[in-house]
């Protein structure tokens, strides 16, 4: 018989994973990847709880800590610089704000391509302009021309995704945060250290600075405003919204600002969740950011990412039903994907307070975080939810 045939969009993390796992089962992988080539920027991702696992499984975990940004932790600075509260990164067993395993998101999917290529088809430049299922096969119609069936097609883009939009139309719900981020690379400076800085200023509005392994610095910024359109403008509209925005907050943003000149990899988003009643519909089924989209705030993306992956690959490896192998994916992950969505509304706030008495009382509580008597309690409010799933056995199932 001939090979399982399978289209997996998106060449991010969760695509190049998904391919991974899929192609050890001796399936005939494509990834089609709407970038012309290989995407090498990104902020600093973490990977803990399930994520971890699924890269200690895939051989991946020594790699990734050689590949580490190697941030000692997060402090809390004023307009001075001075610190007003610091978290080391071992002060939650390495699963607190910082996680033991931080890493540049361009860092990790080079990692996963190299591991997946030799047995996977990466198709950049190019992404799907129609999709039908045809109830045995799933069509096609790729925007450079021509026309392809699969067995199957998985959609592993983001939170935008146009693939799930096509397929699941109405079906779509996206719950907004209220929170626009910015992030891009400025150049290094000698005060950048090994720490990230996180800077509030009134208004809502905070602006961050972390170190990364390859020389640079990664920076951000944040402001609260509900769902404007902002991430649909043109770079240059949306570098001039920035520095309107930020044009009073002092500290290093005048550095951070004018970096935005000459940078090449500005990313702003509209903050938020994405709420599917269902991930599959036929022969397609979602994962990832298009599936169940978790937020920044949230601290759990990369690893929903990895974890819905091997599900996926798993439960499609256990059934021969693709219906059947859907229904288990959905039924593992989502109390999973339940417990790492469930931020708070008023997240942002709390974390970028509106008003300078409301910013010093921040510092002073982050002060107790890893005070003794406190640190318990903290743990459970810095440290992401991760503890709604042990990954399956795939492989040892399968040799019974």
């Amino acid at each position: 018989m001939n090979p399982q045939k399978i289209l997996v969009t998106g060449a991010s993390i969760t695509g190049p994973a998904l391919a991974y796992w899929l192609s050890r089962q001796g399936k005939d992988v494509t990834v089609v990847e709407r970038a012309p080539e290989f995407r090498d920027g990104g902020q600093t991702i973490d990977v803990r709880g399930a994520g971890r696992e699924v890269v200690r499984r895939m051989g991946l975990e020594e790699l990734i800590r050689a590949n580490t940004t190697h941030e000692q932790g997060i402090a809390f600075v004023d307009k001075d610089n001075q610190t007003k509260a610091f978290i080391g990164v071992n002060a939650f067993e390495g699963e607190g704000p910082i996680a033991e395993l931080e890493i540049l998101r361009g860092e990790l999917a080079k990692l996963l391509i190299q591991h997946s290529q030799e047995r996977v088809t990466y198709r950049f430049g190019d992404s799907i302009a129609a999709i039908e299922d045809e109830g045995g096969q799933v069509r096609v119609q790729f925007e450079k021309g021509g026309e392809q069936v699969y067995d199957l097609v998985l959609v592993a883009e983001g939170i935008g995704s146009t693939t799930r939009n096509r397929v699941f139309g109405a079906e779509v719900r996206r719950r907004p945060l209220n929170l626009y981020t910015a992030y891009f690379t400025v150049p290094r400076q000698p005060s950048d250290g090994r720490v990230m800085r996180w800077h509030n200023i009134p208004g809502g509005r905070c602006v961050c600075l972390r170190p990364d392994n390859l020389g640079t610095t990664r920076a951000f910024l944040s402001f609260q405003q509900a769902p404007s359109g902002y991430e649909k403008l043109a770079q240059d509209e949306q570098k001039s919204l920035l520095k309107r925005l930020f044009a009073d907050a002092g500290w290093e943003t005048p550095r951070i600002l004018a970096a935005l000149d000459e940078t090449t990899d500005l990313y702003l988003e509209a903050v938020g969740q994405v709420k599917m009643s269902q991930w599959s519909k036929g022969r397609i089924a979602l994962v990832g950011d298009a599936a169940y989209c978790a937020s920044p705030i949230s601290g759990m993306g990369t690893s929903l990412g990895l974890c819905g992956a091997y599900v996926l690959a798993g439960e499609l490896g256990r059934h021969a039903d693709h219906t059947e192998a859907f229904a288990a994916y959905e039924q593992l992950m989502r109390p999973y994907v339940d417990q790492a969505q469930s931020v708070p509304g008023f997240a942002p706030r709390l974390a970028s307070p509106h008003s300078r008495l409301g910013i010093a009382f921040g510092h002073a509580v982050l002060r107790l975080a890893t005070a003794p008597g406190f640190k318990t309690l903290f743990a459970k409010i810095l440290s992401p939810k991760a503890d709604a799933i042990e990954p399956p056995d795939y492989e040892a199932s399968q040799q019974k």
